[in-house]
């Protein structure tokens, strides 16, 4: 089995200390120092209206996905900038084509698209998008992404708008397009992964799997069950091309676990097939998290 690589999560919810973790100096360091520890990629995810309920019960922040990893893609040479995951449902897909087609032109090309359905009914209702509409609204942006950012000409449509023949210029320097991960634990989005996408991106959800609306995935044989699932739906589909698997198992960075308990588990899911594995560390300073970068890529990354 090869080594998972690693993904550095850009801390750019901590809003309680903007100036140290918020900045475009900030989003810059933290990619340039994720890279030189040896990550392979750094990612933020996406929240452009969250609700303050949500907020004041555990969620999060984030900036525009697109403008902090322009930052990050700036700062860096061979990183690869993610979205861990955006919700393709919030935005005309054209439009979400664009943000696409520029950040990967201006990255030369390091661009990852990880998208999920999304699960927070206020962030759609605020953004005027019918919640019971967004996986329909989702496999439309697959659609519509796989045909404008191969370069031809893009009739089509859809749900709430109506193309006669979009064009954009120049093509993606990822050809046909940037890759398309799919977050989500269901049967529908493995389903999703393994017919139009690259990658799969789990998650595991011990202790709020029904706040996300998704399936449980609470231990790495939970995992290996569903990635089994996949490779079976990839037998029956013919495809014979390499599926990505990013977990974010949410305790790879947690300084109560044991160095040997880490690698049991990175070791537990690489068995299980994952290929990627995503990283979330806390500091209270910037210097701090550099630091920790540091630390944890001379641990666990070979």
């Amino acid at each position: 089995m090869t080594t998972p690589r690693f993904s550095f999560e850009l801390p750019t919810h901590r809003v309680d200390e903007p100036a140290e973790f918020v900045s475009g100096d900030a989003v810059g360091e933290l990619a340039a120092a994720a890279e030189r520890a040896g990550f392979a990629a750094c990612h933020v995810t996406d929240h452009p209206a969250p609700d303050a309920k949500w907020l004041d019960h555990g969620g999060h922040h984030a900036l525009d996905p697109f403008v902090a990893l322009s930052f990050a893609a700036a700062a860096t040479r061979d990183l690869k900038v993610m979205t861990h995951v955006l919700i393709p449902a919030y935005r005309n897909p054209f439009l979400l084509a664009k943000s696409i087609q520029s950040i990967d032109l201006l990255s030369g090309g390091r661009f990852v698209l990880g998208a999920g359905s999304g699960y927070l009914k206020p962030e759609f209702a605020a953004l005027g998008v019918e919640f019971d509409e967004r996986n329909d609204l989702f496999d439309e942006s697959i659609e519509v992404l796989t045909a404008v950012l191969a370069g031809g000409d893009t009739a089509y449509a859809g749900r709430h708008f109506s193309a006669r023949g979009v064009r954009l210029a120049p093509p993606t320097i990822a050809r046909p397009r940037p890759p398309i991960w799919v977050g989500g634990n269901s049967v529908r989005a493995i389903e999703r992964a393994v017919r139009h996408c690259e990658g799969w991106a789990p998650f595991g959800t011990a202790g709020y799997a029904a706040a996300s609306r998704t399936a449980d995935i609470s231990e790495p044989d939970d995992l290996a069950l569903r990635i089994a699932k996949a490779r079976v739906m990839a037998d029956e589909v013919g495809r014979t091309a390499p599926l990505e698997i990013c977990y974010s198992a949410g305790n790879l960075g947690d300084p109560l676990l044991s160095v040997e308990q880490r690698r049991d588990l990175i070791g537990s899911l690489t068995d299980a097939g994952v290929t990627w594995l995503t990283v979330n560390l806390t500091a209270d300073s910037r210097a701090e998290l550099v630091d920790a970068a540091a630390a944890f890529a001379d641990t666990f990354i070979s």
